[in-house]
């Protein structure tokens, strides 16, 4: 999207945004998905669509090399802080929750008794559900997912597949797929061996299949579906069912369900839809 349609856009969003009912003092946390970063949702427009709605952009929560949680581009407070976080998103989830749950302590003590909407873009999704189970709700108390493959994806098990050097034509495979993606985005995936087994459709003993029936905290959960129609719903790379939280054993009838017919990636139009179920929450 180019510049001068970027500004339409927004100016478009704005005049929507107007007719949302401002939400309460609250603090929202954005989280990217995979191979993404605290400049994911910017890149998107979503950071400026909400700032552009009176929320405050109050900086990017990242691991420092000191192994504790740190603020960069420290925007201070406001009535309504939205944050960022940069994950290692080539990690397993289950640290990637675990720094996520660091961060979000942070943000607690900033915002004392303020509550705290988790937005989570794609496997962000699942690492924002996955911190609620394994370090407690704290101060959360709404999750929203987009696009978010909660039962898992086909396409990760493709991309171990295809990174696969074992059997006979290991080795010929490896260098099709290197010679299709790149060289840095092919050993992007190679390092993320083992987050791609985590996103792998649940089954016993895999994360997913743990994870999903787990207890869940009592709170709004809200999921935004996908829906371009690609292979009986879905898109190109998470189908409609696995974004579907209701499919969740531990959440089945607990979440609202927010069809969307965008692709999978981030769009100015997400904020939209964020600030509407905030609204609908605190209203």
């Amino acid at each position: 999207m180019n510049k001068s349609m970027k500004t339409r856009v927004l100016a478009a969003l704005l005049l929507l945004l107007l007719w949302i009912p401002a939400a309460s003092a609250s603090v929202m946390v954005l989280v990217h998905g995979y191979l993404g970063d605290g400049q994911s949702f910017h890149r998107a427009g979503v950071v400026d669509a909400l700032t552009a709605a009176g929320w405050h952009y109050g900086g990017d929560w990242h691991p420092a090399p000191d192994g504790r949680v740190r603020l960069a581009d420290d925007n201070g407070t406001g009535e309504r802080t939205v944050y960022t976080v940069t994950l290692p998103a080539t990690a397993p989830l289950a640290l990637q929750a675990d720094w996520l749950t660091a961060m979000r302590r942070e943000a607690e003590g900033r915002h004392s008794g303020e509550p705290i909407t988790l937005v989570g873009h794609s496997a962000g999704g699942v690492v924002g559900r996955l911190a609620l189970v394994r370090g407690g709700q704290g101060a959360v108390e709404h999750l929203i997912t987009i696009a978010s493959p909660h039962l898992g994806t086909e396409r990760a098990l493709q991309a171990l597949q295809a990174t696969n050097g074992g059997g006979m034509f290991g080795p010929f495979r490896r260098i099709l797929t290197r010679q299709a993606l790149g060289g840095s985005n092919y050993e992007a995936i190679r390092q993320s061996q083992a987050l791609l087994v985590d996103l792998a459709p649940p089954h016993r003993g895999n994360l997913l299949g743990w994870l999903n029936g787990q207890e869940h905290p009592e709170i709004t959960y809200d999921a935004v579906v996908r829906n371009t129609g690609f292979r009986m719903g879905g898109d190109i790379l998470i189908p409609a069912w696995s974004q579907d939280l209701n499919q969740v054993p531990a959440l089945r009838g607990r979440a609202t369900v927010i069809p969307s017919p965008l692709k999978h990636g981030l769009e100015p139009g997400d904020a939209t839809v964020i600030l509407e179920r905030i609204a609908a929450r605190t209203g």
